[in-house]
C-alpha cells in the first residue's frame, strides 16, 4: 500500500488496498504507540465498517488497551467525546466524502483531534516492523458500549447558539444526510432548535443511493431542487463523516465553502478584540478582506486539516477554516465540525433575520481559476527552490509552496501530495485577472523545470 497515511488518515479500497488483517494491525501499532488506556471507537454509514470496526478493536484490545464503542457516529461526534470519556485516544472508521468502495481510519489523540504527523509516523513505524505490544491472557482490554455520545454532541451544540433567537425565527431546512452519519444529528439538532426540519438521504446507506458523499454542486441538485420546491430558508449537505457542511440558499444556489467560512468568520473575529484565523495558504482574498474587517490577524499554515487544527490550539486562535467549508470552532472544539457549522448558520440568519443569499450578496466578490502542471517525477520537489530563486523580494507565503500576493490578486503553487505534478491556483477581483495570474503561476512553474535541467 506504499506510505500508510495520506493527508487524512488511512485511506483505501475495501477489501483491496484496505483489508481486515491491514485494520486490525494498524490498531495494533495505535495501541501500541498510543496505549495503553481506554480508546474510543466508531464508524460512519459505509460499507465494511462494522468489519473494520471489530478489526481494530480486536488489534486494540491485544495490547492491553480498554474499549469504548461509541458505534455510528459523526468523525466530530467521536472527537468530542475522547476526551470527556477519559480516552488516551480515538479510532474513527470512515471514508469521508470519498466514493462508496472506500474507507479509511482516522487515529485522534487525547484531545480529540487528529494526531500530529510525526505520531502517524510512529504508528507507521509500529506498523511495518510488526513491532507491537502483546500482554497477557489477563491484561487484555475490555469493550464498553456507550450510547450516549450522540445526544451529549448535540447538548453541546445548542450550548454555543442563542436556542431563543432561532427558535423565534421558524426557518424551514433541508439536511441532506448523504446517506450516512450526518443523519443521526444534524436533522434532530436543527429540529431542536426550532427549525422546520424535511430531510432527505438520511437512511443510512454505505451504497450512497441518493448521491455521491462529497458535498459538491454536482452532487447536490437534488438538494437544490428540494430547497425550490418546499420554498425552504435553506439546505443542508454533509459530507460521509459529517466534518463538514455545505449550504444552498433560498433559490437553490450551491454555496462556495469559502462563502459559508466567511460569513461565519465575519461574525465570530468581530465578537473578540486582536482575534487570530488560522486557515491554509490555499485560502482566498475574501477571508482576508473579512478578517481585516473584523481587526482580525490571519495565521496561515500548510494545507489540512490537521495542521489547521493543532495551530488553532498552540496559539489560542479564535477560529479555524478552510476553503472548502470546514470551520474549527475553539469554544467547541478545535476540528472541523459539521453539525456545529449549521447550528452557527441558522443562527446568524436568526440574529440578523436576513436570508441566505443576502448574506453572501454582502460579502466581496473575486474570481478564481486553477490548473495543474505535469513535471518529471525526479524534479517534483527541486522546482521549489527555483521557485523561491524567482519569487524572490515579492509579498509571498512559503508555507507549503509559493503564495504570490500581487495588488490585483493571488497565486498559489504547491505541489501535489500524490501525484507528479504541481496545482495552481489564483484569485482576482476580474475572471480576467484570476485567469492572468494563474498563466503566471504555470509560466513560473516552467521556467523552474528548466531551470534544473541548465
Amino acid at each position: 500500500m506504499g506510505q500508510l497515511f495520506g493527508t487524512n488518515g488511512v485511506r483505501g479500497v475495501i477489501n483491496e488496498g484496505l483489508t481486515p488483517e491491514l485494520v486490525m494491525n494498524l490498531g495494533r501499532a495505535i495501541g501500541t504507540i498510543l496505549g495503553p488506556g481506554r480508546i474510543a471507537v466508531a464508524r460512519d454509514a459505509r460499507k465494511g465498517g462494522e468489519m473494520f470496526s471489530r478489526a481494530v478493536i480486536a488489534g486494540l484490545l491485544s495490547t492491553g488497551c480498554s474499549v469504548v464503542d461509541i458505534g455510528l457516529a459523526p468523525t466530530p461526534c467521536l472527537q468530542f467525546m475522547v476526551p470527556r470519556l477519559n480516552c488516551v485516544a480515538g479510532v474513527m472508521i470512515t471514508g469521508s466524502h470519498n466514493p462508496p468502495e472506500f474507507n479509511g481510519i482516522k487515529v485522534m489523540g487525547s484531545n480529540g483531534i487528529e494526531v500530529k504527523r510525526e505520531t502517524e509516523a510512529e504508528i507507521e513505524k509500529a506498523y511495518s516492523s510488526g513491532q507491537f505490544r502483546v500482554v497477557g491472557w489477563d491484561e487484555i482490554g475490555e469493550v464498553h458500549r456507550d450510547d450516549t455520545a450522540i445526544r451529549t454532541y448535540i447538548d453541546a451544540i445548542k450550548s454555543h447558539v442563542d436556542v431563543d433567537v432561532i427558535r423565534q425565527r421558524r426557518l424551514r431546512v433541508v439536511v441532506d444526510g448523504a446517506n450516512s452519519v450526518g443523519s443521526l444529528v444534524t436533522p434532530i439538532l436543527l429540529r431542536e432548535l426550532g427549525c422546520e426540519v424535511v430531510s432527505i438521504n438520511c437512511q443510512l446507506d454505505g451504497s450512497f443511493p441518493g448521491r455521491m458523499p462529497e458535498p459538491i454542486p454536482a452532487n447536490l441538485e437534488t438538494l437544490s431542487q428540494a430547497v425550490r420546491s418546499l420554498g425552504a430558508d435553506l439546505g443542508v449537505a454533509h459530507d460521509g463523516d459529517a466534518d463538514r457542511a455545505t449550504f444552498v440558499d433560498e433559490h437553490g444556489n450551491v454555496l462556495w465553502g469559502d462563502h459559508s467560512f466567511a460569513i461565519i468568520a465575519a461574525r465570530v473575529l468581530s465578537r473578540a478584540p486582536n482575534s487570530v484565523l488560522v486557515t491554509p495558504v490555499s485560502s482566498g482574498r475574501l477571508i482576508e478582506d473579512v478578517a481585516r474587517q473584523a481587526g482580525a490577524r490571519i495565521e496561515w499554515t500548510e494545507v489540512g486539516s490537521v495542521v489547521v487544527s493543532h495551530r488553532v490550539v498552540e496559539i489560542g486562535a479564535s477560529l479555524g477554516g478552510e476553503e472548502n467549508g470546514g470551520v474549527f470552532y475553539p469554544p467547541h472544539q478545535a476540528v472541523r465540525d459539521g453539525a456545529m457549522t449549521a447550528a452557527q448558520m441558522v443562527e446568524i440568519m436568526a440574529i440578523e433575520k436576513k436570508a441566505l443569499s443576502q448574506l453572501v450578496s454582502e460579502l466581496p466578490v473575486y474570481f478564481s481559476a486553477k490548473t495543474k502542471v505535469r513535471v518529471p517525477p525526479e524534479k517534483k520537489m527541486g522546482i521549489l527552490q527555483n521557485l523561491l530563486k524567482m519569487t524572490e523580494g515579492e509579498e509571498r507565503v512559503t508555507l507549503d509552496g509559493v503564495k504570490v500576493f500581487r495588488d490585483d490578486g493571488w497565486v498559489l503553487m504547491r505541489p501535489s501530495g500524490t501525484e507528479p505534478l504541481w496545482r495552481c491556483f489564483a484569485e482576482a477581483k476580474t475572471r480576467e485577472e484570476a485567469d492572468r495570474l494563474c498563466q503566471l503561476g504555470v509560466e513560473l512553474i516552467q521556467k523552474a523545470v528548466e531551470g534544473q535541467q541548465k
